[in-house]
């Protein structure tokens, strides 16, 4: 996981790397072999005092902070996305490349890029997983 119901960046638009990151050195063999998939879900209706548009990527690089100015690599990339479509509960899938047919760097994670006006407010979960149609959320379990 690497959101939970985690803010977007609301600062001018640029890139930012978003949530937290996995160090791929404790998680190789992503997937098992399987397709595996980076799941964002918008928790909080994303806003704007302009006509805001944001776009998502699951980036890898050398260091936990990913790099947001082109150095990183870039495995999969949602295209531009307005403002409007981005109400809770809309959800994006981005398929990941399997291991071995692209070198990803050691840490893996979510780049958000805003561009025209900056956010006002939004919040998003993004996740992997190997099943994206299947998952569902739960609540936790009381025992």
């Amino acid at each position: 996981e690497f959101c939970d119901a985690t803010a977007l960046n609301t600062g001018s638009p640029a890139s930012f790397l978003i949530g937290d990151v996995m160090d791929l050195t404790t998680a190789r063999d992503m997937g098992n072999g399987q397709p595996l998939y980076c799941v964002i879900q918008v928790t909080t209706a994303v806003t704007s005092g302009g006509s805001a548009t944001v776009a998502f990527e699951v980036a890898s690089d050398a260091a936990a902070a990913i790099a947001v100015d082109g150095t990183q690599t870039t495995h999969s990339k949602s295209d531009v996305i307005g403002k409007a479509s981005l109400t809770a509960g809309w959800t994006l899938v981005l398929p990941l490349p399997p291991e071995g047919s692209v070198a990803y760097e050691r840490y893996l994670g979510v780049v958000q890029t805003t561009a025209t006006a900056a956010l006002t407010a939004g919040a998003v979960n993004a996740f992997l997983t190997i099943d994206p149609t299947g998952w569902k959320a739960v609540p936790d379990a009381t025992n």
